[in-house]
This record gives structure tokens, sequence and C-alpha cells, in this order.
């Protein structure tokens, strides 16, 4: 496919993540490094016109910052950017940071909940909802995803549609019905190998939450996830066929 990818980031200067990112995209969507267009959130949005040169948009995940808390520079501009995409209609796949940055900006409500914090890989449940759904009912009825979160969506957006969920939290994927616009909490670009990387550089973080000895437990709760492998491949088929 000759896509161009335009890859919302929210990570600080210096964050390896922010390559590792990049690469895990390329990777699980099957395009180059090339198409996979990366834009630095913390200067900003993008501009609307921007989107003219890509072909759709996807968001990941964040290092440093929370929803919750509105950290990340431009929070309200970015809000708008985000609205205003699902308003015109245009291809977007957002994941784990980029769910709950869209849950905020279609009017749902985001809450810090280190309670319920998902690290490692869990298993979801698709819903009635996502099974006629033509992108997550690809997958099996109950799967294994990689995760690695403290904030959850507490309610979605009015008029979204609610596709998985996991024990520890019932909002796990959404579609905005009527348009090419998906989102996941959890990371259909990671896999066991990227997500334990990205644990060990967050490691900091989660030590503020978690023990020695739930640090030592949560390193036994990474397992494969071969199923999700087909969300963003699949994001872009049906697409762009």
């Amino acid at each position: 496919m000759g896509l161009k990818i335009l890859l919302l980031q929210a990570r600080s200067e210096g964050d390896p993540m922010r390559q590792a990112e990049r690469r895990s995209f390329a990777d699980k969507t099957g395009l180059s490094l090339e198409q996979i267009v990366t834009h630095d959130l913390l200067a900003g949005p993008p501009r609307l016109a921007d989107l003219a040169a890509h072909d759709a948009v996807m968001v990941g995940g964040s290092g440093d910052y929370y929803v919750s808390n509105r950290t990340l520079p431009h929070f309200e501009s970015q809000l708008e950017f985000l609205s205003e995409v699902v308003e015109r209609g245009y291809p977007m796949f957002a994941s784990c940071f980029g769910f709950q940055i869209l849950v905020a900006a279609l009017g749902g409500e985001v809450t810090y909940d280190p309670e319920s914090m998902e690290v490692g890989t869990y298993r979801l449940t698709v819903s009635e909802e996502g099974r006629r759904d033509p992108l997550m009912g690809r997958l099996p009825e109950s799967f294994e995803a990689q995760m690695g979160r403290k904030d959850r969506a507490l309610r979605l957006p009015g008029g979204v549609v609610n596709l998985a969920s996991s024990e520890l939290n019932p909002f796990q994927a959404l579609r905005v019905p009527g348009k090419p616009i998906w989102a996941t909490q959890f990371h259909p670009e990671l896999d066991l190998e990227t997500n334990l990387e990205r644990y060990y550089r967050y490691l900091e973080g989660y030590a503020e939450i978690l023990s020695l000895e739930e640090q030592r437990l949560a390193l036994e709760n990474f397992r494969e996830s071969p199923y999700t492998e087909a969300l963003l491949p699949g994001f872009l088929e049906l697409v762009f066929g």
C-alpha cells in the first residue's frame, strides 16, 4: 500500500519510545517506516490542512502525560483538533492514550485509577456490538491484548459504540458509527517483546504504585497476543481496500 500515516505522539524529547513506537506501528501495519510520519503533540496539534497530505491518522500512547490531569501542552487545542477529525470523518485509529484523549474530545470522561491499573497482557471480551463490528468482529470473542495504563475511561461519549471489555475495565475499544474511526484502550501495535521493553522503560513510574514484589509479579503477566495483530492491517484494509 502506498499510504502515508500521520502518527500523533505525546512523548518527551529523549524518550526512546518515540522511535520504538513508530517502528511498532510500521511493523504491525505492514507499512515501511517512511510511511509513518510522526507529529509531536507537545508542540500542539497538527494543522487541519496537514491532513490532506496523509491518508489516515493514528494516535499512540504516552510516557509522561495523562488525559485525566490534562498535563499535555495545548490540551484544549488537542481536543478541538480530534473533534474536528471526527466531524470530518477522517480515517483514524487511536490506542491507549489515543483512546483516552479521543474519549475526552468527544465529551466522555477519563479518570486516573491506579487501583485498576492494567500492565502486561490481559484477556478481553468482545461485546455484542463488537461481534457485529467489521473490524473488532475479526477477533475471537475472548482474546489476549497488550496493556499499559493507569488512566481509564469512566464514561464513554454519547453516540460511540463500546466494542470490548476486561474484568478491570468495561471500556476497552470503541468505534464512531458510520465513520472510519476506531480506538482501543489496549495496544494492537505492541507484542510481548515490545510491551516488555516499554514496561522496563517506564518502571520508575510503576514503582510509585507497585512494591518490588508487585513489580516482579507484573512481569509474570506478560504473554503473547497474536489475535490483536489483525487490527491495524484490518483497519487499513477496511478503509482503503
